[in-house]
């Protein structure tokens, strides 16, 4: 008979509580020892003014606090609703917080990567310079792989972690076995070993960061619960609260799971989810209890739970299933409860069995233990799982710092980051992927949840290269030929758009087969880049960003904040928005369709993110425009090929001919009788227009192109196609080849910069200065013969044994049947028939540097036949 009190499950026994019905803890968990009733803020001042004000006391706002303080800012407010630390970093008390270090190296981008290893500094410092305690524990981790797939994920990881400041290594059993001897090793393969990662104390950290934002002159005021923002017209803010308003120069949203209520006072709907998680604490384990030292942190991924040491015992949390987890829906549909903070959910134990039996399996002296805690807390998800961090447009010097599911190891990056960004008017670098404007009005709570559901379902999926999720769509946001092609293609998500990546034909393997090597597109993108390269394509290119600027100081806004020059009437050039420190912030397309009203077209991706810099660089110079979105009105079709003239011409009186329609040449006419703007202009480098058209048209424009072309073979084609050809042709893609981590000159767009227009461009001056030191690398083209994997972009490029660089986007060469590649290299190693190496999956293959472009641009091609030259192709 077991003692009242005691279950046992499988081995693994429950003391002193049921499985189910555990309400929460009776007190503070972010309380320590004599604190049962923490005491409210020692800060009995108020201000009426503050440069900036802070809403939310967790570790991700009190650490931009401290950051902003200590860079030198005066008058930073950071408002809570009621004591630090109440809220998901509450919850993360429970566990003393796993850092989760490696987990964010392993699946974010190098830049993402910075906010964990910046964290991990900040943590540091804090411990020697304020000698605050943080309970920053160090043991590494290890991810287990237990599959071959598994395996080459490890090394796809790798290949992007020389270049990084990230210690990690792949290891073999018999070092996992010695480093966590607990384990059973019967099917474990090789382990991903991050020595610097670890987990730290959120209350301790969160305190810490607080006493040095204090030290600095931060003002942390609570309880002090936002009431009200209200936006004044010169762009500052009223902020109501119970003690009193203050006028702020800028807010930050860093309210946690209440940010979304913070947003609905602004009239903004912020995609945030929250979603249940569960951890189960063990009381002492001998077998733990002898070891010598702290077992690393480890992550089973078929398992799919974390688990590491907890003094003598362990802990261990799972990810169950998209289809087992638990999303809060009452907090969605109405709200967080006012008083919500530091309580817990009701655990279930049903729903993460499956996890607790893998990790027994894993660890068998679990079988053995006593559970004394199952934690059930929220965490606030966003839909691809990713934080949001940044200003938001539409809303003046209103910021955000929300949706963190890894707060504690993003907070000292993210301080920082945002401090930076705040003080100097531009990102210390490239974090576009944590845009809070990569959502838009398409972004429902019903796509929200669904994604929500499938990112934390999904933490430990395999990671693959061109990964696609597919819950929640298709969005609202689909273009007039969605229906028609769905069907015939295997799509891709581009900011809420359904867009083809590549067109299958009956008989062919379809549909997504993701995979490390060459898979079932590889066969049908050829002879899409076939189909463009010697006959005629039609691409559906709708989800570009699409803006209408007019106005008497449209051009003088236009001149500055591009340094290009302004295209004349009826034509288009690429341009270029700089930094203040000559970094390129966005790249568009400027079409001049009529004296001071302009066409601007950018990728997908940044349609907001460009729109906002637009929108704000107009404020500043009060300049006298109208800039409108017309992403969602306006289809895109491409028609492009050595028979696109000839199928369009078929379509339309306009005189389409080389000489009377030119490159980059844009014309409002008629095709097919449907009203369009077409430019001359094709990002595949061949013959062709962009036609732009009313959404509603899309279909019938497309059916009278695709009849017209019949006699042509005409056909469709993808973005894997068009990547292809792009790359082919040296065209660089904003967000791989340049970004706010480059310059345009290393980026070798010299020929869109002009330094001597008159006007004072953005970045000008700086630009100057940085020609006038001289570069230290160079972008360069690459050729790599390699056996079914192709370069896809970050990979480490090797030279003499060190790496010296990195790729930033890659693609087959249909055309010399090699792979292609982009890659950044000191600017001794990037001569024409310099050899280096790229890593692939594990082994570095002998690249080469190209003369670019690989295939010359059918206007070049062109020009060189009627002067006599010689085609390149």
């Amino acid at each position: 008979m077991l003692r009242p009190g005691i279950r046992r499950l499988r081995g693994l026994r429950l003391l002193g509580f049921p499985l189910r019905g555990f309400p929460g803890h009776p007190r503070s968990v972010c309380s320590r020892q004599g604190e049962e009733n923490p005491p409210l803020s020692a800060e009995s001042r108020w201000k009426d003014r503050a440069e900036t004000v802070i809403i939310g006391g967790g570790c991700v706002g009190v650490s931009l606090a401290y950051h902003l303080a200590k860079a030198g800012m005066k008058d930073v407010v950071l408002l809570e609703k009621s004591e630090l630390t109440a809220g998901s970093t509450c919850y993360r008390c429970h566990a003393y917080g796993i850092s989760f270090l490696a987990h964010l190296h392993f699946h974010c981008a190098g830049e993402e990567r910075w906010l964990s290893t910046k964290s991990s500094f900040t943590y540091e410092f804090l411990l020697a310079s304020l000698l605050q305690v943080v309970g920053f524990h160090q043991p590494g981790s290890i991810r287990i792989a237990t599959t071959p797939v598994r395996v080459d994920e490890f090394k796809y990881q790798m290949t992007r972690t020389g270049w990084h400041a990230t210690e990690q290594y792949i290891i073999e059993p018999e070092k996992i076995q010695e480093m966590f001897p607990l384990l059973n090793m019967n099917k474990i393969l090789a382990g991903l070993y991050n020595p610097g990662d670890g987990h730290i104390d959120p209350y301790s950290l969160t305190m810490a960061l607080a006493a040095g934002a204090r030290k600095y002159g931060a003002l942390l005021k609570y309880p002090a619960p936002v009431t009200s923002l209200k936006p004044r017209s010169d762009g500052t803010w009223d902020v109501e609260t119970p003690h009193g308003s203050m006028r702020a120069n800028r807010i930050v949203n860093a309210a946690g799971f209440w940010a979304r209520e913070v947003g609905k006072m602004i009239g903004l709907e912020h995609p945030l989810i929250p979603v249940q998680h569960q951890y189960i604490i063990t009381s002492t384990i001998p077998e733990v209890k002898a070891l010598k030292r702290e077992l690393p942190v480890l992550r089973d991924l078929e398992g799919s739970f974390y688990l590491r040491q907890e003094r003598d015992g362990l802990l261990f949390g799972p990810y169950e299933s998209q289809e087992k987890m638990k999303v809060q829906d009452s907090w969605v549909t109405s709200g967080v409860p006012p008083g919500f903070g530091k309580e817990l959910f009701e655990s279930d134990l049903d729903r993460i069995m499956e996890h607790v039996e893998a990790a027994m399996d894993l660890v068998p002296v679990l079988k053995k233990a006593d559970i004394i805690r199952i934690v059930n807390g929220p965490i606030t998800y966003s839909p691809d799982i990713l934080p949001m961090v940044g200003p938001h447009q539409g809303v003046r010097n209103y910021w955000v710092a929300v949706g963190f599911g890894y707060g504690i190891i993003h907070a000292g990056g993210v301080g920082k980051y945002l401090s930076d960004w705040i003080l100097h008017g531009e990102p210390p670098f490239d974090l576009i992927e944590l845009d809070p404007n990569r959502y838009g009005k398409w972004t429902t709570t019903e796509y929200t949840e669904a994604k929500a559901r499938e990112s934390y379902g999904f933490n430990n999926i395999v990671g693959y290269p061109k990964e696609e999720r597919f819950a929640g769509r298709p969005t609202q946001r689909v273009s007039g030929l969605y229906k028609t092609l769905e069907s015939k293609c295997s799509m891709g998500f581009h900011a809420g758009w359904e867009q083809p990546h590549w067109f299958y034909k009956p008989g062919q393997d379809a549909g997504y087969r993701p995979s490390f090597h060459r898979t079932n597109w590889f066969e049908p993108v050829g002879s899409e880049y076939q189909q463009v390269m010697q006959r005629v394509g039609v691409i559906d290119l709708s989800p570009f960003g699409k803006f209408n600027i007019k106005g008497k100081d449209s051009i003088r806004l236009l001149d500055h904040v591009f340094a290009n020059v302004i295209p004349k009437v009826g034509f288009t050039n690429i341009s270029h928005m700089l930094t203040p420190k000559g970094r390129v912030y966005a790249e568009l397309t400027v079409s001049h369709q009529s004296p001071g009203e302009f066409l601007l077209v950018t990728g997908s991706g940044s349609e907001l993110h460009d729109l906002r810099w637009i929108e704000e660089e107009a404020i500043k110079g009060g300049c006298d425009v109208e800039i409108k979105n017309i992403t969602d009105e306006l289809g895109v079709l491409g028609v492009t090929g050595p028979y696109s003239r000839k199928v369009l011409q078929k379509l339309t009186s306009e005189d389409l001919s080389d000489n009377v329609f030119k490159f980059l040449q844009t014309k409002s006419l008629k095709v097919s009788n449907i009203p369009v703007t077409a430019i001359r202009i094709s990002y595949t480098g061949e013959l062709g227009w962009e036609l732009y058209h009313r959404q509603e048209d899309s279909a019938a424009l497309y059916d009278a192109i695709m009849n017209a072309g019949q006699e042509e073979g005409i056909d469709n084609f993808g973005t894997y196609a068009m990547n292809a050809l792009r790359l082919e042709k040296a065209f660089r893609a904003w967000g791989l080849e340049m970004n706010c981590d480059t310059n345009p000159l290393e980026a070798g767009l010299e020929s869109f910069v002009k330094l001597n227009k008159p006007a004072d461009f953005i970045g000008k001056q700086a630009l100057k200065q940085i020609k006038a030191k001289g570069l230290k690398r160079r972008l360069v083209c690459l050729t790599l013969a390699t056996d079914d994997v192709d370069p896809e972009g970050n990979e480490s490029i090797w030279y003499d044994g060190k790496v010296v660089g990195n790729t930033t986007s890659g693609s087959y060469s249909y055309h010399i049947q090699k792979s292609l590649a982009f890659a950044y290299v000191p600017v001794e190693l990037s001569k024409v028939g310099q050899q280096v190496e790229v890593e692939l999956l594990g082994k570095n293959y002998p690249a080469v540097v190209i003369q670019e472009p690989l295939v010359l641009t059918e206007p070049t091609r062109s020009r060189l036949q009627k002067k006599g030259g010689k085609d390149k192709i």
